[in-house]
């Protein structure tokens, strides 16, 4: 290996020739030197001044602001299952009152005497049309929440205007249950009417404040209206009698019976059997003697047997 040195001054140069073990010493202080320094440089950042840099302040501020963050989400998540268990109770209600609604629409059909099949709750409303797709609005995916919201508004306002329907048709029922109409008997003819006539058993004038049906032994005698029986048993001249009370100041009373099949305190039917055709009491034969009270006074059947029924 030669090396020239160049005198700066006189411009002077001057070779000299390195041996092999001096060309390996020089060698090696070229390559250590860069190696030492940064040897120096680790050593000074590792004593304690220049790892302050990496392991101080910023280590701590970024183990603060992860901490936080996890927090942060830990709470997201639990809002998040707050949210998801509230709207599946409200979903779960939801779906209970539109069972509800179901049975009550079934009511009101079975009320209303409508079609079997016009109505039918168990299954969704059928629909259709065709398609048209010329009103250029992008559909948009709506807010979860308010969809429920809606939905809730809806299924009150049907809930309100089915039960309002159910109380006008559960009224009209009643009412026409206790309408009275028609005759205390199923099979039979009338007999003897009401007002003045002959007695049967003296013959002189009398008043017959009912009409009798007169019919075979046994027969059913049934309730022209509903009501609340007030009377079953004995009484002076009509024998075995049932008396039923019809509201409104209206009561009927079914008397010579063979049997009486209802009690006081029971709620009849309109068209039940109350009881069956006899002769006891002052009686000639099986039939049975039907009367009409309005506001504590006879008055004549014949205007209800023959009534238009509701």
């Amino acid at each position: 290996m030669k090396v020239i040195v160049v005198n700066k001054r006189h411009g002077r140069t001057r070779s000299f020739t390195l041996g092999g073990w001096t060309r390996l010493v020089v060698s090696v202080c070229l390559l250590g030197l860069p190696m030492g320094v940064g040897s120096l440089i680790g050593q000074h950042l590792n004593s304690g001044e220049g790892s302050d840099l990496f392991t101080g302040d910023s280590t701590k501020a970024w183990n603060e602001a992860l901490e936080k963050q996890k927090l942060q989400v830990g709470a997201t998540k639990r809002h998040a299952q707050e949210q998801l268990s509230a709207l599946t109770l409200r979903l779960a209600e939801l779906q209970a009152r539109l069972v509800r609604l179901d049975a009550l629409g079934e009511r009101l059909t079975t009320m209303a005497k409508l079609d079997k099949g016009e109505f039918d709750f168990s299954a969704a409303p059928a629909m259709g049309g065709p398609e048209n797709s010329s009103s250029g609005e992008v559909w948009r995916e709506p807010d979860f929440v308010k969809v429920i919201e809606r939905l809730t508004d809806n299924i009150e306002n049907r809930e309100q205007q089915l039960e309002t329907l159910e109380a006008l048709l559960a009224k009209r029922k009643i009412q026409s249950d206790i309408f009275i109409a028609g005759r205390p008997v199923k099979k039979g003819w009338m007999s003897s009417r009401f007002g003045r006539r002959t007695d049967p058993f003296h013959g002189r004038i009398a008043w017959h404040s009912g009409v009798d049906f007169a019919g075979s032994q046994g027969a059913d005698v049934i309730s022209v209206a509903a009501g609340v029986v007030t009377w079953s048993g004995k009484r002076s001249g009509y024998g075995q009698m049932v008396e039923v009370n019809h509201g409104s100041g209206f009561s009927t009373r079914y008397a010579h019976n063979q049997t009486n099949l209802v009690k006081v305190g029971d709620v009849v039917k309109k068209g039940q059997t109350v009881a069956e055709m006899g002769s006891s009491g002052r009686s000639t034969g099986p039939h049975v003697h039907f009367e009409v009270y309005k506001h504590g006074r006879a008055v004549d059947p014949a205007a209800y047997i023959h009534r238009t029924h509701r």
